[in-house]
């Protein structure tokens, strides 16, 4: 290979913790209002942004300058474009008996994909990751909860509504997730607390493009500086 040297990733010991007084944290909560989510959800991550401020991190609010409904058709284009070579089940009756219904729509979605509209979505996809790259400017990370939902049972099939409102897909429960996905910046999630009842939720930390390292040692020193890891949930028949 022309003298390339074999990749090593750094060891546990290669990771220092960093002092997060004056640690600068972007939180960006629900998009101002966009994402839709369960009660308690923002209040209990909020609760441990501020518990880590109290070893010097500041924390402020922060939105991305950009279109979230924007991103989120992006996603769904990149998602039905993904699935369009699974059209040779979709094409055999017998097969698609087997399907679930949830991805015989996501097949279906891909029948009018055309080059125009992927092209379209790589550009929709740059723009988000400069959005958030301006950012960078003022953070050294970016925070978002885990999920708009908490834990639930089992026998629930998927959310089917937040609040009251409608899920249009089983994707928009957990809408939350694309921003770091669709990113393509290094995420690491976190524990930020128990609700009332006990169920768990967390925290997406995003970090800078190429700063993984970084990232997973912002996560040592979070952990460092808060008692989570100690407590563990409480699983209940019902």
């Amino acid at each position: 290979m022309w003298g390339r040297q074999p990749r090593t990733d750094p060891g546990f010991d290669d990771f220092g913790r960093p002092d997060l007084s004056g640690y600068r944290i972007g939180w960006m909560g629900d998009y101002d209002g966009y994402l839709t989510t369960e009660p308690g959800v923002i209040d209990i991550c909020e609760a441990a942004l501020t518990g880590i401020g109290t070893v010097g991190a500041i924390v402020e609010d922060c939105q991305p300058e950009y279109d979230m409904e924007r991103l989120w058709q992006t996603w769904l284009t990149f998602r039905h474009w993904t699935l369009s070579d699974a059209k040779e089940l979709y094409d055999d009756p017998e097969k698609r008996k087997l399907l679930k219904p949830e991805f015989v729509w996501e097949i279906e979605g891909s029948f009018d994909m055309t080059a125009e509209r992927v092209a379209r979505g790589g550009v929709d996809r740059s723009d988000w990751y400069r959005a958030l790259h301006k950012l960078f400017e003022s953070y050294h990370i970016l925070a978002l909860p885990t999920a708009q939902v908490f834990p639930f049972s089992k026998d629930v099939h998927w959310p089917k509504e937040i609040n009251g409102k409608p899920m249009d897909t089983y994707h928009r429960w957990m809408e939350v997730v694309i921003g770091g996905t669709l990113s393509g910046l290094p995420v690491v999630n976190l524990p930020a607390g128990f609700d009332s009842s006990g169920r768990p939720m967390g925290m997406q930390f995003i970090g800078r493009m190429g700063e993984d390292k970084r990232v997973l040692e912002f996560a040592l020193a979070y952990e460092d500086a808060t008692e989570y890891l100690n407590r563990r949930p409480e699983m209940r028949d019902a």
